[in-house]
Protein backbone atom coordinates (compact mmCIF):
# COMPACT_ATOMS: atom_id res chain seq x y z
CA UNK A 1 0.00 0.00 0.00
CA UNK A 2 3.05 2.08 0.94
CA UNK A 3 4.24 1.75 -2.86
CA UNK A 4 0.50 2.85 -3.95
CA UNK A 5 0.52 6.15 -2.18
CA UNK A 6 4.46 6.60 -3.57
CA UNK A 7 3.55 5.90 -6.98
CA UNK A 8 0.57 8.51 -7.23
CA UNK A 9 2.84 11.05 -5.26
CA UNK A 10 5.28 10.86 -8.35
CA UNK A 11 2.48 10.94 -10.79
CA UNK A 12 1.27 14.02 -8.58
CA UNK A 13 4.67 15.63 -8.28
CA UNK A 14 4.94 14.86 -12.73
CA UNK A 15 1.82 16.36 -13.57
CA UNK A 16 2.29 19.50 -11.50
CA UNK A 17 5.56 19.63 -13.11
CA UNK A 18 3.88 19.53 -16.21
CA UNK A 19 1.54 21.53 -15.81
CA UNK A 20 3.98 24.97 -15.49
CA UNK A 21 6.35 24.12 -17.94
CA UNK A 22 2.77 24.10 -19.73
CA UNK A 23 1.85 27.54 -18.59
CA UNK A 24 5.14 28.40 -19.37
CA UNK A 25 4.94 27.40 -23.03
CA UNK A 26 1.82 29.58 -23.29
CA UNK A 27 3.02 33.07 -21.99
CA UNK A 28 5.97 32.25 -24.09
CA UNK A 29 3.91 31.79 -26.92
CA UNK A 30 1.70 34.81 -26.08
CA UNK A 31 4.19 37.24 -25.14
CA UNK A 32 7.84 35.85 -25.52
CA UNK A 33 10.46 34.29 -23.70
CA UNK A 34 11.05 37.72 -21.59
CA UNK A 35 7.32 36.92 -20.16
CA UNK A 36 7.87 34.01 -18.50
CA UNK A 37 8.57 34.82 -15.02
CA UNK A 38 7.92 33.16 -12.04
CA UNK A 39 5.14 34.74 -10.50
CA UNK A 40 2.67 34.85 -14.27
CA UNK A 41 3.69 31.15 -14.69
CA UNK A 42 2.20 30.67 -11.49
CA UNK A 43 -1.21 32.49 -12.06
CA UNK A 44 -1.63 30.91 -15.11
CA UNK A 45 -0.74 27.63 -13.79
CA UNK A 46 -3.27 28.36 -11.07
CA UNK A 47 -0.87 27.81 -7.97
CA UNK A 48 0.92 29.78 -5.49
CA UNK A 49 4.77 30.67 -6.56
CA UNK A 50 6.32 29.07 -3.63
CA UNK A 51 4.94 26.01 -5.26
CA UNK A 52 6.92 26.75 -8.70
CA UNK A 53 10.16 27.51 -6.93
CA UNK A 54 9.61 23.70 -5.17
CA UNK A 55 9.96 22.87 -9.09
CA UNK A 56 12.67 25.29 -10.61
CA UNK A 57 14.52 27.03 -8.23
CA UNK A 58 15.48 29.49 -10.64
CA UNK A 59 13.87 31.50 -13.97
CA UNK A 60 16.46 29.71 -16.13
CA UNK A 61 15.66 26.27 -14.95
CA UNK A 62 11.86 27.08 -15.55
CA UNK A 63 13.24 28.39 -19.18
CA UNK A 64 15.64 25.56 -19.44
CA UNK A 65 12.49 22.76 -18.92
CA UNK A 66 10.61 25.02 -21.70
CA UNK A 67 12.84 25.14 -24.22
CA UNK A 68 13.69 20.64 -23.51
CA UNK A 69 9.63 20.62 -23.80
CA UNK A 70 9.00 22.50 -26.88
CA UNK A 71 12.41 20.78 -28.49
CA UNK A 72 10.85 17.44 -27.65
CA UNK A 73 7.12 17.83 -28.85
CA UNK A 74 8.87 18.85 -32.13
CA UNK A 75 11.03 16.33 -32.33
CA UNK A 76 8.20 13.72 -31.96
CA UNK A 77 6.37 15.53 -34.12
CA UNK A 78 9.02 15.72 -36.81
CA UNK A 79 9.20 11.53 -36.69
CA UNK A 80 5.83 10.88 -36.30
CA UNK A 81 5.27 12.89 -39.77
CA UNK A 82 8.31 10.93 -41.31
CA UNK A 83 7.99 7.83 -40.17
CA UNK A 84 3.95 7.68 -41.97
CA UNK A 85 5.67 8.40 -45.02
CA UNK A 86 6.88 5.40 -47.57
CA UNK A 87 10.22 6.18 -48.22
CA UNK A 88 13.04 8.22 -47.26
CA UNK A 89 13.03 11.29 -49.60
CA UNK A 90 9.07 11.36 -48.95
CA UNK A 91 9.65 11.05 -44.95
CA UNK A 92 12.57 13.64 -45.00
CA UNK A 93 9.96 16.02 -46.96
CA UNK A 94 7.56 15.06 -44.86
CA UNK A 95 9.06 15.86 -41.43
CA UNK A 96 9.96 19.51 -43.18
CA UNK A 97 6.55 20.65 -44.00
CA UNK A 98 5.39 19.48 -40.51
CA UNK A 99 8.33 21.22 -39.04
CA UNK A 100 7.96 24.38 -41.07
CA UNK A 101 4.08 24.36 -40.95
CA UNK A 102 4.38 24.09 -37.13
CA UNK A 103 6.57 27.11 -36.71
CA UNK A 104 4.12 29.13 -38.47
CA UNK A 105 1.20 28.00 -36.81
CA UNK A 106 3.81 28.99 -33.49
CA UNK A 107 5.54 31.63 -34.55
CA UNK A 108 5.82 33.90 -31.45
CA UNK A 109 6.48 30.28 -29.46
CA UNK A 110 8.69 29.39 -32.64
CA UNK A 111 10.82 32.78 -32.16
CA UNK A 112 10.94 33.12 -28.59
CA UNK A 113 12.67 29.56 -27.60
CA UNK A 114 15.13 29.78 -30.95
CA UNK A 115 16.46 33.36 -31.03
CA UNK A 116 14.41 35.81 -29.23
CA UNK A 117 17.18 37.69 -27.55
CA UNK A 118 17.24 37.55 -23.72
CA UNK A 119 19.13 36.10 -20.99
CA UNK A 120 22.96 34.67 -22.76
CA UNK A 121 22.26 31.64 -20.55
CA UNK A 122 19.70 30.48 -22.45
CA UNK A 123 21.67 30.08 -25.78
CA UNK A 124 22.98 27.21 -24.29
CA UNK A 125 19.91 25.74 -24.15
CA UNK A 126 18.76 26.65 -27.50
CA UNK A 127 21.95 25.11 -28.79
CA UNK A 128 21.30 21.96 -27.17
CA UNK A 129 18.00 21.95 -28.81
CA UNK A 130 18.84 22.72 -32.26
CA UNK A 131 21.59 19.96 -32.36
CA UNK A 132 19.06 17.70 -31.02
CA UNK A 133 16.73 18.99 -34.43
CA UNK A 134 19.54 18.88 -36.67
CA UNK A 135 20.64 15.10 -35.41
CA UNK A 136 16.54 14.07 -36.49
CA UNK A 137 16.96 15.02 -39.81
CA UNK A 138 20.65 14.45 -40.36
CA UNK A 139 19.32 10.48 -39.56
CA UNK A 140 16.85 10.92 -42.44
CA UNK A 141 19.08 12.58 -44.98
CA UNK A 142 21.51 9.80 -44.38
CA UNK A 143 19.02 7.28 -44.70
CA UNK A 144 17.87 9.19 -48.58
CA UNK A 145 21.59 8.60 -49.17
CA UNK A 146 21.68 4.99 -48.63
CA UNK A 147 18.83 4.13 -50.77
CA UNK A 148 20.43 6.67 -53.52
CA UNK A 149 17.82 9.23 -53.86
CA UNK A 150 20.26 11.93 -52.29
CA UNK A 151 23.97 12.32 -53.24
CA UNK A 152 26.90 11.92 -51.72
CA UNK A 153 27.18 14.57 -49.18
CA UNK A 154 27.98 15.25 -45.24
CA UNK A 155 24.66 14.63 -44.01
CA UNK A 156 25.56 16.53 -40.36
CA UNK A 157 26.85 19.55 -41.98
CA UNK A 158 23.77 19.33 -44.87
CA UNK A 159 21.26 18.78 -41.77
CA UNK A 160 22.85 21.80 -39.42
CA UNK A 161 22.05 23.98 -42.92
CA UNK A 162 18.85 22.83 -43.49
CA UNK A 163 17.74 23.67 -39.72
CA UNK A 164 19.47 27.68 -40.16
CA UNK A 165 17.67 28.07 -43.72
CA UNK A 166 14.06 27.00 -42.31
CA UNK A 167 14.66 28.85 -39.40
CA UNK A 168 16.18 32.10 -40.57
CA UNK A 169 13.31 31.97 -43.58
CA UNK A 170 10.46 31.04 -41.40
CA UNK A 171 10.38 33.27 -38.22
CA UNK A 172 13.87 34.98 -38.46
CA UNK A 173 14.30 38.73 -38.11
CA UNK A 174 13.77 39.20 -41.92
CA UNK A 175 10.90 36.67 -42.82
CA UNK A 176 8.19 37.65 -43.78
CA UNK A 177 5.29 38.76 -41.88
CA UNK A 178 2.77 36.02 -41.13
CA UNK A 179 -0.15 35.76 -43.68
CA UNK A 180 -2.57 33.13 -42.46
CA UNK A 181 -3.82 32.86 -46.30
CA UNK A 182 -0.54 32.53 -47.38
CA UNK A 183 1.21 29.70 -44.78
CA UNK A 184 0.87 26.88 -47.36
CA UNK A 185 2.44 28.58 -49.59
CA UNK A 186 5.39 29.68 -47.62
CA UNK A 187 5.88 26.08 -46.02
CA UNK A 188 6.39 24.90 -49.64
CA UNK A 189 8.92 27.25 -50.54
CA UNK A 190 11.04 27.22 -47.56
CA UNK A 191 10.81 23.44 -48.05
CA UNK A 192 11.28 23.48 -51.44
CA UNK A 193 14.65 25.31 -50.81
CA UNK A 194 15.65 22.54 -48.53
CA UNK A 195 15.05 19.75 -50.92
CA UNK A 196 16.83 21.45 -53.91
CA UNK A 197 20.21 22.10 -51.46
CA UNK A 198 20.22 18.81 -50.44
CA UNK A 199 20.48 17.20 -54.09
CA UNK A 200 16.80 16.99 -54.98
CA UNK A 201 16.19 17.54 -58.69
CA UNK A 202 13.59 20.50 -59.02
CA UNK A 203 10.66 18.43 -60.58
CA UNK A 204 10.99 15.49 -57.86
CA UNK A 205 11.56 18.26 -55.23
CA UNK A 206 8.26 20.14 -56.64
CA UNK A 207 6.24 16.66 -56.55
CA UNK A 208 7.25 15.66 -52.94
CA UNK A 209 6.37 19.25 -51.69
CA UNK A 210 3.26 18.97 -53.34
CA UNK A 211 2.42 15.51 -52.44
CA UNK A 212 2.89 16.02 -48.82
CA UNK A 213 -0.36 17.19 -46.29
CA UNK A 214 -0.01 19.80 -44.44
CA UNK A 215 -0.49 19.05 -40.85
CA UNK A 216 -3.89 19.73 -39.02
CA UNK A 217 -4.47 22.65 -36.02
CA UNK A 218 -5.18 20.12 -33.95
CA UNK A 219 -2.10 18.10 -34.67
CA UNK A 220 0.09 21.74 -34.25
CA UNK A 221 -1.37 22.43 -30.91
CA UNK A 222 1.24 24.58 -29.28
Amino acid sequence: MAYRRTERVLQHLAARRDAIVAAARMIAGEQGLAAVQIAPVAERAGIAAGTVYRYFPAKSDLVEALIEAVSAREIAAFRKAADAAPGPLSALAAGLVGFAARALTHRRLAWAVSAEPVDAAVDDFRLAARRALAAEIETRIRAAIAVGHLPEQDAGAAALAVVGLMLEALIGPLAPAADAGRARESVQTVTLLALRALGVVDARARGLVVQTTMPRPEEDAA
